[in-house]
């Protein structure tokens, strides 16, 4: 497998996920250990010198004021992991403390934290061993940047805390020995340099959007399906709308659409009817996915700009020989684009579930009630869209926005803080519940090809209900829908479907 180089070129966010979800060892470039040398020599003149530098020789926050001696700089260091490790809930998942470890080296790989290229290069050993430190996902408010969370990863360098290793739970010095790794000395400024910044909520942002992208395309998808057994009309994909209104998403969303529904003799054996115009959900979907689509580029630019940033403080500038106190672990960037994600995500949702509620009332689709036969006798999809409702609803209060709250921190030093793990946590969470919704669209739009007694779906509609009629059969008569619902978003997770439909029509946007 071979080794991804951090410390030369900018992190993109695909590699990010290979490295999160596939294993990918790191390694890290000579360019970025020779930076890391140059800085650190800057730390330790300034040390003998007796200088006050913030969290090398002073104490941090509202203690900042505090001058620490010589001696007490290594007690220093690991204070300031153990005090700051006050993280509560459930452990955030193996890809997030990856992904957080990979953002957090290509940050200190930058150098202008000052930390030592030994520990740099103990940090890229420790996601290499397949060590996970447990790092539990409540506690930050996103300024100083990720203190709580990243306390609690940093600790098992240094032979503290706690850490998974092969599924199991064990005491981070415990785990270290296991994968033949020694606990880490840290010195002047290093607990610092380790746990000031925006990795955490970088890392799980970073994530559910690259996820997003691939659901926006999935959305599609599903809607095209809908409207081909709603006996929806293409004409709503027309280029020339979409170029008088020159939004890309929409265009995009508008195209996708048309292609997935090329060739669709059940779009053809209507073109007659005596319908004006379909609803919204249908005549309007280019605008409403192609607004998101807008809006998850805009996120996307504002991850991959924090991934390659330096959010740590103080900044070491060895070119200069200077240091500088600044900002930029302070999360509002971050906070923003995750509050925005959440809203995206949540109107995919929004316009799937009344999509849904079309398919399965007899009134607007022209199908039998709730896509079973026998209705009645069997309630078929009926329940599937109260959990689709259920799940919207829940999004809604996600989507209120996390970064418009601050509460100050440190004795009021700290008077504005992001909130912005939070932000996007809740987005993580807006994912997997649209994840659910269109499974459900899905399920539903593949149910009512099946009791339509006419027509070929479109090239793209076909390869999608051969993909979910692989995992889950036809409904002839009620069964627990829950397997199903999972099954499918099992395969929305994958990219399966996105894959066999772009082989029948060419890539998505």
């Amino acid at each position: 497998m071979n080794a991804v180089t951090i410390g030369e070129a900018a992190l993109d966010m695909e590699t990010l996920v290979e490295i999160s979800r596939k294993g990918l060892p790191v390694r890290l470039s000579e360019k970025a250990l020779a930076r890391a040398i140059r800085a650190r020599a800057l730390v330790e003149k300034w040390v003998m010198e007796g200088r006050a530098v913030y969290g090398v020789t002073t104490g941090f926050g509202a203690l900042s004021d505090v001058t620490i001696p010589g001696e007490d700089a290594r007690t220093l260091q690991e204070n300031i992991l153990m005090s700051h490790a006050a993280g509560v809930g459930a452990p955030l998942p193996e890809e997030v403390i990856r992904a957080t470890m990979v953002v957090r080296l290509q940050d200190l790989a930058q150098g202008y934290s000052g930390i030592r290229a030994e520990t740099l290069s103990a940090l890229a050993d420790l996601l290499n061993s397949g060590i996970y430190p447990l790092v539990p996902e409540k506690g930050s408010v996103g300024a100083s940047g990720d203190l709580a969370p990243m306390a609690h990863l940093a600790l098992v360098l240094i032979g503290q805390g706690e850490a998974y290793h092969r599924g199991q739970c064990m005491p981070g010095r415990e785990a270290l020995a296991v994968a033949g790794l020694q606990p880490v000395q840290l010195e002047a400024g290093e607990g610092l340099a380790l746990i000031n910044g925006t990795q955490v909520m970088t890392a799980v942002t970073a994530l559910a959007v690259h996820d997003a992208v691939r659901l926006s395309r999935t959305a599609d998808v599903a809607c095209a399906l809908s409207l081909e057994v709603l006996m929806g009309t293409n004409a709503e994909f027309d280029r020339r709308i979409h170029r008088v209104r020159p939004h890309p998403g929409q265009a995009a969303a508008a195209d996708n659409m048309f292609r997935i529904v090329q060739d669709s003799a059940i779009i053809s054996s209507h073109e007659d009817c005596s319908r004006i115009q379909d609803a919204y959900t249908l005549r309007c979907s280019p605008q409403i996915h192609g607004a998101s689509k807008d809006a998850l580029g805009h996120v996307r630019q504002v991850v991959e700009t924090e991934m390659n940033a330096s959010t740590t403080n103080p900044l070491i500038f060895a070119d200069t020989g200077d240091f500088l106190l600044g900002g930029n672990f302070h999360g509002q960037p971050v906070a923003l684009a995750a509050d925005y994600l959440c809203m995206a995500l949540a109107e995919l949702a929004n316009v799937s579930e009344r999509r849904i509620e079309r398919l399965v009332n007899p009134q607007l689709s022209g199908l039998p009630a709730f896509l079973v036969e026998k209705s009645g006798l069997n309630s078929g999809f009926m329940i599937a869209q109260y959990t689709a409702a259920a799940l919207v609803s829940e999004n809604k209060p996600l989507c209120h926005p996390a970064s418009v709250d601050s509460i100050p921190t440190s004795a009021n030093k700290e008077d504005h803080v992001s909130m912005g793990t939070i932000s996007a946590r809740k987005a993580r969470a807006v994912l997997e519940n649209t994840e659910n919704v269109l499974a459900i669209e899905l399920l539903c739009g593949c149910q009512a090809l099946d009791l339509l007694t006419h027509g070929r779906p479109g090239l793209g509609t076909q390869q999608a209900y051969r993909a979910v009629r692989e995992k889950v059969s036809r409904l002839d008569r009620d069964r627990p829908l829950s397997p199903d619902i999972r099954a499918i978003t099992e395969l929305i997770k994958s990219g399966e479907i996105i894959r066999r439909v772009e082989a029948a029509v060419g890539r998505l946007n």
